[in-house]
């Protein structure tokens, strides 16, 4: 697979946040997210942008609840740079056609950011920003893997009753998103709402709305999760 990017083919209401992340910043998200100069796993995520019959979305996977790392985390598809991959470009389609049967000849990349680092698994993640240029149905292809595959709408996540803060046990608070049946926070949630910002998609929000991550599990069960949420 080509590592070649495309930034000319975004369409329209892309091309700001294609523009905007050419300087992306890690510490932009958190400080901890900034990759250590040395070691970590190689890894990269594809971020991928299509249009769908709510508007422009992200296509997001729910992790199976079996898996070591992460278990039953909402994320972008991605995993660990293999020896035969192109690199991060190379790496995130494959991974994302094995997790959701999307096909990657339909997939036009724009742009990679920073890496960012996970400190739970030592990950060290590329970010590939893309545009699914021409769509097919996707699903969860190894359900001991993947759980559950979703096109979230942007309109959706930049909903101000769809977003919180979420307290982890460790200390740290980070945005999160309550959107119908998902839950979406760490690594991914930051990621989302740098690029909520970045991308002019974000609506003014309360970060101080607050929820503990055993408070934000329980509160993910169905479609109106969001709205009860912002109204307590």
């Amino acid at each position: 697979m080509s590592e070649e990017l495309f930034p000319g083919q975004a369409p329209d209401w892309l091309a700001p946040l294609v523009e905007r992340t050419r300087d992306f910043d890690p510490a932009q998200i958190a400080a901890r997210r900034v990759p250590p100069v040395e070691g970590g796993r190689r890894a990269a995520v594809l971020v991928l942008f299509g249009e769908g019959p709510d508007g422009p979305d992200v296509l997001l996977a729910e992790r199976s609840a079996r898996l070591r790392n992460h278990a039953g985390q909402v994320a972008f598809p991605g995993g660990g740079i293999d020896p035969g991959d192109s690199g991060p470009v190379g790496a995130a389609l494959r991974e994302a056609e094995e997790e959701t049967g999307l096909a990657a000849s339909g997939v036009v990349p724009l742009s990679t950011l920073s890496d960012l680092f996970v400190p739970p698994s030592g990950f060290v993640v590329t970010p590939v920003l893309a545009h699914w240029a021409r769509p097919v149905a996707v699903r969860a292809v190894d359900p001991g893997e993947t759980a559950r595959v979703a096109r979230v709408p942007l309109a959706q996540l930049a909903d101000p009753a769809n977003r919180i803060s979420v307290r982890h046990p460790s200390g740290g608070t980070g945005p999160a998103f309550l959107v119908p049946g998902l839950f979406v926070w760490g690594f991914t949630g930051g990621l989302l709402s740098a690029l909520l910002h970045a991308g002019g998609w974000e609506r003014p929000w309360t970060p101080s709305r607050t929820l503990s991550l055993a408070e934000a599990l329980d509160a993910r069960g169905d479609g109106s999760t969001g709205r009860e949420v912002a109204g307590g």
